[in-house]
């Protein structure tokens, strides 16, 4: 359990009263704070949660602390759908994005940390064929993942790179702005949903009238945002996605299957042409503390684009295995590789491969490793 920051409002730095509970995050080197009615303030430290020693906050606790940093307008909302993100700073500490919502028990607010440096491919110790991603002139990439995988870290390295190496116009559109960018060798637009526009449906059919090179959606969600960003890939734009799969294959399904049926084939069409690539990424814990990535990179060519006009996309595997001279690796190949490096344990290695069967397989012929699993999860595994 974490004790408590007691230092009072307006003293060391503090403005509002929340402020003393973010650098409290920030010290401990937290990921997220949850701030929840009928709970004390808690931590997620290394991925797991930790409660600060703190009396239980009532309703009237959370209209103090959050009313106060919430723009007007926002928290309106807020109490009509009970639902708002947006981004609050704490000058001189860091940058947080918050999501205000309702549940059950009461009102909540989970604030997560944005560095405030943007970190180089060679920092967040992604593989050197990310870097391709920022060379595109046109078409469509994916960062995808579960929440909290870093999609956003390793996206804004990439913009990062665009913006220090060409003379593009680049537009963001983020719900809410996360990385602050500012100009470079790039011209950079970015459009905070909720603040600047509507939402990502308006703000998208906007950016396509503003001259734009290079176009990042902060989240492909829904039908129409996919398939904007798609005829935008399709006129000639590098467009960056992110979405919630754990694996390239699985991006491609997803967005597949997002459209009605009778439109599938001609959406196999166009995506089997402007798909130049996709980073699927994971994190898990650190043998020692900390946390580490194992990413998967596929790369557009004309077999992958065969596959998809096709429907095969149960065959990617196949793509990246035979694609590793040009930088292509699978998701259970990267979770081998930290393994044999000793980052990560077997079990949460297993836990996070894709192909959970062929995974322990290599895991006892390689590594003379055979998993202690619950008897459910091995007989589902063995289908």
């Amino acid at each position: 359990m974490t004790e408590a920051a007691d230092a009072p409002v307006g003293q060391g730095g503090y403005t509002n009263r929340i402020d003393r509970f973010l650098k409290l995050m920030n010290d401990r080197g937290a990921s997220d704070l949850h701030f929840a009615v009928g709970q004390p303030p808690i931590l997620r430290l290394q991925g797991e949660v930790d409660r600060i020693r703190y009396r239980r906050l009532t309703n009237l606790d959370f209209g103090v602390y959050l009313r106060e940093i919430t723009p007007p307008a926002l928290w309106e909302r807020f109490e009509e759908t009970g639902d708002v993100d947006y981004a609050y700073e704490v000058p001189g500490l860091a940058r947080f994005r918050v999501n205000l919502f309702k549940q059950v028990h009461g009102s909540t607010a989970v604030f997560r940390i944005i560095p405030s440096k943007i970190l180089t491919v060679e920092q967040l110790a992604l593989p050197q064929v990310v870097y391709k991603f920022s060379r595109f002139d046109r078409g469509l990439v994916l960062i995808t993942g579960p929440t909290g995988s870093g999609k956003s870290t390793t996206l804004a390295s990439v913009i990062n790179e665009i913006n220090e190496q060409r003379n593009v116009h680049i537009i963001t559109i983020e719900d809410p702005i996360e990385f602050v960018h500012p100009n470079k060798t790039a011209l950079i637009t970015q459009r905070e949903v909720g603040t600047n526009a509507t939402g990502f449906v308006a703000a998208l059919k906007a950016g396509m009238r503003e001259d734009p090179d290079v176009v990042l959606v902060g989240e492909m969600r829904d039908l129409e945002t996919m398939s904007l960003a798609l005829a935008a890939a399709e006129t000639g734009l590098l467009v960056f996605g992110t979405m919630h799969t754990n694996s390239a294959a699985k991006a491609i399904d997803r967005l597949l299957n997002a459209f009605p049926t009778d439109e599938q084939e001609s959406v196999r069409s166009v995506l089997s042409d402007t798909l130049k690539g996709i980073l699927a990424q994971q994190l898990l814990k650190r043998v020692g503390g900390g946390r580490v990535a194992a990413v998967e990179v596929l790369l557009g060519s004309p077999a992958l684009g065969s596959l998809i006009r096709e429907g095969k996309t149960h065959q990617v595997a196949n793509i990246i295995a035979t694609g590793k001279k040009r930088g292509m690796v699978s998701m259970d190949e990267t979770l081998m590789k930290h393994l044999t490096n000793e980052l990560i344990t077997p079990l949460s290695a297993y836990e996070k491969a894709i192909d959970k069967k062929e995974f322990r397989r290599r895991l006892k012929k390689e590594m003379g490793i055979v998993l202690d699993l619950p008897d459910d999860e091995e007989d589902q595994d063995d289908d």
